[in-house]
């Protein structure tokens, strides 16, 4: 049986993806850019939440300002930002299996690592990057993943992203990943901890039905579902069936609201 989603009337602040919702390959979606100014000239709080762990936020924020987007770089929250207290928590010793252009925002490399910090290195994930991860795993090291997406749309069509990566070395260090980026429980109450909102009043819009949507409903927010990026037709039934909403656009969902 379908779950009623909760109304648009009760939420008072959006945590918004960023890949697939604002913006497509080299161009913003359009309307997304008006949708932000929306929100801002109505008040409603919001923050941007992404899985990519290619680009760094200070070069996420820039690619979003030519694209017409008016953000900060702390309105962007990603994985990788909130890693080093989780690592440090843990009291974890990364070796780094990231992307070079995510350097900045990494904590720093131990010389004797005895965990991998695990993103989406693209066309760095080589067989020797990959053996070198396995090898501090296999000596009872631990697993962060940013990210465990199984592929998301880029300017040349679907890629694989970080998560089949991901399920490589867990089957061959026969290791279980901690999860920081979407869909942790702990990154969706982080971001909306910043917003000063009880979480049922924050909703989360994205385009990825399992890692945006199912993810936020777990956590106890309300979840929009985009009919843009990488939603595809069959994504819209099993996202009414888990209690989202679906709209067209984040344009779409923001005049709805307001």
């Amino acid at each position: 049986m379908a779950q009623k989603p909760e109304p648009l009337q009760k939420v008072e602040g959006l945590l918004i993806d960023v890949g697939g919702v604002l913006y497509q390959g080299d161009e913003a979606i359009e309307g997304s850019v008006e949708a932000l100014a929306l929100l801002r000239e109505r008040h409603i709080p919001f923050r941007l939440l992404t899985n990519t762990t290619r680009t760094a936020r200070a070069r996420l924020a820039e690619k979003l300002h030519r694209f017409g987007f008016d953000v900060a770089e702390e309105e962007i929250v990603t994985p990788t930002s909130v890693a080093g207290a989780i690592l440090a928590r843990d009291g974890a010793k990364p070796h780094l299996l990231v992307h070079p252009d995510l350097l900045p925002d990494c904590p720093e490399e131990a010389a004797r690592p005895d965990a991998v910090l695990m993103g989406d290195a693209g066309e760095h994930f080589t067989f020797e990057a990959m053996n070198r991860a396995f090898n501090v795993l296999i000596e009872g090291g631990r697993l962060y993943a940013l990210g465990r997406n199984r592929f998301f749309r880029g300017d040349k069509g679907f890629e694989l992203d970080a998560g089949p990566f991901v399920a490589a070395l867990e089957y061959a260090a026969e290791v279980e990943a901690v999860l920081i980026g979407k869909p942790a429980r702990d990154f969706f109450l982080t971001a909306a901890k910043e917003l000063g909102l009880m979480p049922e009043r924050i909703a989360m819009v994205g385009d990825d039905v399992e890692g945006d949507v199912e993810g936020a409903i777990a956590a106890g927010l309300p979840g929009v579902l985009v009919k843009t990026g990488k939603f595809r037709e069959a994504d819209e039934a099993r996202a009414k069936k888990g209690g989202a909403h679906v709209a067209a656009s984040l344009h779409s969902l923001v005049e709805e609201m307001t």
